[in-house]
């Protein structure tokens, strides 16, 4: 009973001030309405309190750094940069010289350092192998399981509605549709009850979703072998139940990408686990042997949420790691791996954790800036490799869902990763 208490307290705490997600809008709109009216100071002011609440998110670091320089500040701007480049990112702007946001600060050594700095963090580094390729283009990969039973991978797909089964030889078949012919997103196997998990989102603004259908979510468990359908259970009102992953009981917890809920299923009813702390959470990953989970925060880095408590702190990174950005989310150890496609350059990474799993002592890149990487979204873990989607195709797609002119579609990547 305590725990429920405590869990509402800290609930009822959270709704008392403003949500992050209230926050993040309202601070966007400071940003908008200075900028607009030319105010210097006001613009930076609210860059900064952005820059506050997303943990320095790279996009945000390199924007403060263009106001600093803008104001005549190239101290504190060539500091934002260099904490720009400290976090791996690049900016094609500025390496082809097309910005000039740093106009007064070109021929510094500073800054010729910085951009020297900027193309080494764009150069393509993998140390992962080619497992198979997608036979057909037209999917848009998105989540991956592994069915040990089957040897076989579950894969969703965004514009065929649908999720495929495939052999390690990279032979696919279709599993299951979407019952009610939404784009498929997350997929989590649970082989020990015979039991597939995932999740159909009726994307808002999808040209092949009915504008009736907009914003709903539902969480689907079918028959791992059969590919049978369950059980449904419908999401909340305005949601995209978009990443999942199965707790050691093998309950789902699900996020909420678009309205910052963590929800975990009981019985027949999907219920709120977090406060408000959550922009656009992704995929979760358990930490094993605990009641802890990390997730990702697309815009504001990586938290950790207990499971008991619901209490969220945040994953320090010292300010030398980016953890914006993060759409699959992986737990080995103390190792965290995830896919990085929010940030530029897209990236695969595996980060090392202290003792506590609460700060990051080491990272690696997995691969980078690749001809093939692509938009990189969800993995999976199969005994000592992590396998992951490369080119998933959603760079190719405009915000409707629809393949950009000029653009087409080319055949998905697993990539492999020996641990």
């Amino acid at each position: 009973m305590f725990k429920y208490l405590a869990i509402a307290a800290l609930l009822f705490s959270a709704a008392s001030q403003p949500s992050a997600i209230e926050q993040y809008k309202a601070l966007r709109q400071q940003v908008r309405s200075a900028r607009q009216a030319g105010g210097q100071s006001a613009y930076l002011r609210a860059l900064l309190q952005s820059q506050e609440l997303l943990h320095h998110a790279p996009a945000y670091v390199n924007a403060t750094a263009q106001a600093y320089a803008a104001m005549g500040d190239s101290s504190h701007a060539l500091a934002s940069l260099n904490e720009f480049v400290a976090l791996g990112q690049t900016d094609e702007s500025l390496l082809n010289h097309q910005s000039q946001a740093f106009a007064q600060l070109q021929k510094t050594p500073e800054y010729q350092s910085i951009l020297k700095h900027l193309a080494a963090n764009n150069t393509p580094i993998t140390h992962a192998e080619l497992a198979f390729t997608l036979p057909d283009p037209g999917i848009v990969a998105e989540d991956i399981a592994y069915d040990p039973q089957s040897k076989s991978f579950l894969i969703t797909s965004i514009l065929e509605k649908k999720i495929i089964r495939v052999t390690l030889d990279g032979h696919a078949t279709d599993f299951a549709q979407s019952p009610s012919q939404w784009p498929m997103l997350a997929v989590k196997a649970d082989p020990a009850r015979n039991l597939l998990w995932a999740t159909e989102v009726a994307l808002d603004n999808f040209t092949a979703v009915p504008k009736s259908d907009w914003g709903r979510s539902a969480l689907l468990c079918f028959n791992l072998q059969s590919g049978a359908v369950l059980r449904r259970i419908e999401g909340p009102t305005h949601s995209a139940l978009g990443d999942m992953v199965l707790a050691q009981n093998g309950d789902p917890i699900l996020s909420d990408g678009a309205g910052g809920g963590i929800y975990r299923l009981h019985a027949n009813t999907l219920q709120l686990i977090n406060g408000a702390d959550f922009i656009s959470p992704q995929t979760p990953a358990t930490l094993p042997g605990s009641n802890r989970i990390f997730v990702p925060d697309y815009l504001r880095g990586i938290a950790i949420l207990d499971l008991k408590t619901s209490r969220v702190t945040w994953l320090n990174s010292e300010g030398k790691y980016a953890l914006s950005g993060v759409d699959g989310l992986y737990c080995v150890g103390s190792s965290l791996f995830f896919t990085q496609n929010g940030t530029s350059p897209e990236r695969v990474l595996r980060v090392q954790l202290d003792k506590t799993y609460t700060r990051i002592v080491a990272e690696e890149i997995i691969e980078r800036a690749t001809s093939t990487l692509g938009d990189p979204t969800h993995g999976v873990i199969v005994n000592d490799s992590l396998y992951y989607i490369a080119n998933s195709g959603w760079s190719e797609l405009d915000d409707r869902g629809d393949v950009k002119p000029g653009s087409h579609l080319t055949p998905a990547h697993i990539m492999r990763f020996k641990l």
